[in-house]
């Protein structure tokens, strides 16, 4: 244990800084560290962190109830190319006039799309809701842990 004039004399004469690690102990803790330095190498750390870190888009597929297997799969194939990218994909599908009537309809095309992309490669991340005149379904790819 030192007096603190000690301690700066002794960190300047090394050409260190003096930093408080644990102020509020008795007695304070202290370090004998290049600030400077410390500061710098935090920021490549955070910097790394950040290029290595990647954001996850949401890819939207927009189909009707109406749409045929060859459109359907053409449109799974899309989402298959963003799932592998490692996107997320929100599936859409838009109700117009009468086909409000018939909701297990919808759900029918979004299963159907599901079993085309594959469960192999993705998971059911929200399950088909209606909301308005719209069906929304979000499906992402299996995570590696």
């Amino acid at each position: 244990m030192l007096l603190t004039s000690d301690a700066i004399e002794l960190a300047s004469q090394k050409g260190f800084d003096l930093i408080k690690v644990a102020p509020g102990a008795k007695p304070p803790v202290c370090k004998m560290m290049d600030y400077g330095k410390y500061k710098y190498e935090l920021a490549k750390k955070a910097k790394r962190v950040r290029q290595n870190s990647s954001a996850i888009e949401t890819k939207e597929l927009r189909l009707s109830v109406k749409i045929e297997d060859h459109d359907l799969q053409t449109k799974a194939n899309k989402a298959k190319d963003f799932i592998k990218a490692g996107n997320n994909v929100k599936i859409t599908l838009k109700f117009r006039g009468r086909e409000m009537g018939h909701k297990e309809l919808g759900y029918g095309v979004i299963d159907r799309f599901i079993n085309f992309v594959g469960l192999d490669e993705c998971n059911v991340s929200k399950k088909a809701k209606i909301e308005g005149r719209n069906m929304i379904a979000y499906i992402e790819p299996k995570r590696t842990i």
